[in-house]
């Protein structure tokens, strides 16, 4: 019979919580060395965190799947990520022809499409309708209270869903089939002038995700309305908008001012190259809400006081700065890093710690920091979102 005991002698290939300085010692005892590998500096933390900044980091892998025919959902919220107060993402898949059912809440829902096509309609409260496909990095934004549904094209499809309220629960949303179910049939008969007969075979519970056939061409799926079209677009092609450029990858930037219906909810999608950074900067608005869709990265949030903390993230892992808190987002891997990320506000804004240290009196820099001409003369009064460290020109 094996021993409970794990054995003592350490595996030179097993990452160990000591510091180059010497501080710290080996962890011989039940680990898991996995997880270890994905979280550096959780293990070793860089010498100049310090404090108890709160958790900054939950994966949706760690979360729990809810699987039904026709797709899954699965979600992170307050429940997963305390701090996360202000926005809460659900990362669902239908399959083709599967459908997140005719429903409402109360909440605002910001979406980006990750992988496949669907189909998404809608009806707004003056009964103009929108019925549109979106791809590959496009967005959707439905506000509080308009009816609507999603479903998969021929290839199914993956999004990330964001809502204004870091308490909202996708399971909690108003649905069709769940209203129908909870209404005596005599009173839906008098609500669609119909016999009740004509409810015999309604749902006897809410669907959610449920699969149908997939859907002819859209020109095949147009519902004429007396009232025309919303007059605002629900979608953007966020991918086709034209990226701001910086030495270490690129940012593009959607908010009200070239979203006009997404007054909650503003976002940028980022690209970080390797050897790049999204510079030290903060956001003077609100909280930031991270999803990563590719790569490795690392950022430490300084919190004041004299605290900061640093955490790993990789695809598919959600981040969340609070507000005002000094921060960078570091490329550590081969690959390029994407990353959304949002914020619950109208209009996306940040402050760059170089553009603002290069357009004060440089007397004020020196005098503060101790430094001389080799920082100086090297601060840009032009923000660069994303740097690299060979970089010494902007493109």
């Amino acid at each position: 019979m094996d021993s409970p005991v794990p054995d003592h002698c350490p595996d030179e290939s097993v990452p160990q919580p000591i510091r180059a300085d010497g501080a710290g010692a080996a962890d011989s005892g039940p680990r898991d060395v996995a997880r270890d590998r994905q979280n550096p500096d959780l293990l070793v933390p860089p010498i100049t965190d310090r404090g108890r900044v709160p958790n900054l980091k939950f994966s949706f892998s760690d979360t729990h799947m809810q699987l039904r025919h026709g797709g899954w959902s699965r979600q992170v919220s307050v429940r997963e990520l305390p701090i996360a107060t202000t926005l809460a993402g659900v990362n669902m898949a239908l399959t083709p022809g599967g459908v997140r059912e005719l429903h409402w809440h109360r909440e605002a829902e910001w979406a980006f499409m990750i992988l496949g096509r669907a189909r998404i309609t809608a009806v707004d409260q003056f009964g103009q309708n929108f019925i549109a496909d979106v791809g590959i990095g496009d967005l959707w934004y439905f506000p509080p209270g308009i009816p609507h549904a999603i479903q998969g094209l021929e290839d199914g499809c993956e999004f990330l869903l964001v809502f204004d309220n870091g308490s909202f629960s996708d399971l909690d949303t108003f649905s069709i089939t769940d209203w129908f179910a909870h209404t005596p049939r005599d009173v839906l008969a008098e609500n669609f002038g119909v016999p009740e007969s004509a409810f015999e075979k309604i749902p006897p519970e809410e669907r959610y995700i449920f699969q149908a056939e997939v859907p002819g061409p859209l020109r095949t799926q147009r519902v004429a309305d007396p009232y025309g079209t919303v007059p605002q677009s629900f979608t953007h092609r966020l991918l086709a908008q034209e990226p701001i450029i910086s030495p270490g990858g690129t940012v593009r930037i959607v908010d009200s001012t070239n979203f006009p219906v997404s007054t909650r909810i503003a976002a940028a999608l980022v690209e970080v190259e390797p050897g790049g950074m999204r510079e030290m900067h903060w956001h003077p608005n609100n909280d930031e809400w991270q999803y990563y869709l590719s790569g490795e990265a690392r950022m430490t949030a300084f919190a004041a006081e004299g605290t900061a903390r640093t955490f790993d993230y990789r695809a598919g892992d959600v981040g969340y700065v609070p507000f005002g808190f000094g921060h960078y987002i570091q490329n550590t891997g081969p690959q390029t890093v994407w990353f959304l990320e949002m914020f619950a506000s109208n209009r996306y804004a940040d402050v760059s710690l170089n553009q603002w240290m290069a357009l004060t009196p440089r007397e004020m820099i020196q005098e503060t920091l101790h430094v001389g001409p080799e920082l100086l003369n090297a601060l840009r009064k032009e923000k660069w979102q994303v740097v690299k460290s060979e970089a010494i020109t902007p493109p």
